[in-house]
């Protein structure tokens, strides 16, 4: 059986806006290796979305390039690209008419010729895709009538019907109860164990570091593009986190505690 290709930031760059712009994130060079969760966190507005959408190929690289395999992300066929890397937004737009299991069929796309005649195989994906989220019961609900947790599961279920190895997720929990965040942390967790490779970007740093093997963080107020990686019980630290969110940060009990304080020097 073949290796999953590989997912590898190779020294890229994001900036905001023309030549003047700020940088978000500079000279980032790491592998997103199969087996292993990375946690995308930082400030509002500091690039979170914007690197996981040049991770999945959807926005280039100022600088450098994602690879995918043995060539640049955007060299693979739409199709192929599908199968390997989901990307989870925020919110995704959605015809109301649709009922919850045609939604999910929608993650198996890449895999038919034509949009129709789901077929056998590709229900049985979808079936197992809703078993994880704990959605079952909502199959034949119209999207429209489900609340914002419920839709929200929906949308990772047609994410984990790709089947894809790497599974890019923009603030999943976001819109979820407490019981179905802590859900979809243990299920991220299995899915790393099972040969994924889940990038998740996160507002919640104490989560954060109990659920991640390695963590980015992205520091806007640098201005520069500067960014911490590494094991995420080192990066999601007090003395990298108080620098970066400019408050004061104690670990207690072995949990995170904030406080409003003054920025640390830079």
């Amino acid at each position: 059986m073949n290796a999953p290709p590989k997912l590898i930031a190779d020294g890229i760059g994001l900036r905001v806006g023309d030549a003047d712009g700020r940088w978000l994130v500079r000279n980032l060079t790491g592998e997103f290796a199969v087996g292993t969760v990375t946690a995308i966190v930082g400030p509002n507005g500091s690039g979170k979305s914007t690197l996981l959408r040049c991770l999945c190929g959807l926005e280039p690289p100022r600088e450098g390039r994602v690879v995918l395999g043995a060539d640049a992300i955007e060299s693979w066929p739409g199709r192929q690209r599908a199968r390997t890397v989901a990307y989870l937004p925020q919110s995704t737009p959605l015809v109301h008419a649709l009922r919850v299991r045609d939604v999910v069929a929608l993650g198996r796309a890449p895999y038919r010729a034509r949009f129709i005649d789901m077929g056998r195989r590709a229900g049985d994906h979808v079936t197992e895709a809703l078993t994880r989220v704990q959605a079952v019961g909502l199959a034949d609900r119209l999207i429209s009538t489900l609340s914002g947790g419920e839709r929200q599961r929906v949308m990772i279920a047609r994410m984990l019907a790709t089947g894809a190895t790497h599974l890019l997720m923009d603030e999943p929990t976001s819109a979820l109860d407490v019981g179905h965040a802590l859900s979809l942390h243990g299920l991220v967790r299995t899915l790393a164990s099972q040969g994924r490779s889940v990038v998740i970007a996160m507002h919640d740093l104490d989560a954060a570091r109990r659920l991640a093997d390695v963590a980015i963080c992205l520091d806007r107020r640098s201005g520069d593009g500067g960014h911490h990686r590494g094991p995420a019980d080192s990066v999601l630290g007090p003395e990298v986190l108080a620098a970066v969110f400019g408050v004061s940060v104690r670990e207690v009990d072995g949990a995170l505690r904030f406080e409003l304080g003054e920025p640390a020097p830079r």
